[in-house]
């Protein structure tokens, strides 16, 4: 864990579903340049073609922005983490961002009120409990 407050972290789109949707929007492509240099000769073919093309292009466009946007919804929120440090002499608690390196018992510099060690007594995440949703009818 590092010492910045990053709340979300990043997810990506699966390597084969972005595969299967560029090679969708190629093969999609390459039936509308087909479509155009035989729509002249052949219009039966040439219309399947174009109907192929646009479908393909479309379909591929829909499910990769449909992608994005599910995931989008799936980010995992990575609560802060916190330390907690005490005196054993005083009692002086304070509470902090977690550094990197801090332990539970771990020794810090001295207390602010009493001048004894101050030491690592807690380290903990804060968990914020999601609202339940409610479905409508």
């Amino acid at each position: 864990m590092s010492g910045t407050s990053s709340s979300t972290t990043t997810t990506r789109i699966p390597s084969l579903v972005l595969m299967i949707v560029f090679v969708t929007l190629a093969l999609s492509l390459v039936a509308l340049i087909f479509a155009s240099s035989i729509l002249d000769q052949n219009t039966e073919a040439g219309s399947i073609l174009l109907v192929l093309g646009f479908l393909g292009v479309a379909l591929s466009t829909y499910v990769l922005f449909q992608t994005r946007r599910r995931l989008a919804k799936l980010r995992i929120e990575v609560p802060p983490v916190t330390t907690t440090t005490e005196c054993k002499k005083c009692g002086y608690k304070n509470v902090r961002e977690f550094q990197r390196g801090d332990y539970i018992f771990k020794e810090l510099d001295q207390c602010q009120k009493c001048n004894f060690l101050l030491s690592i007594s807690g380290i903990y995440r804060e968990v914020k409990e999601k609202e339940k949703e409610r479905f409508r009818f």
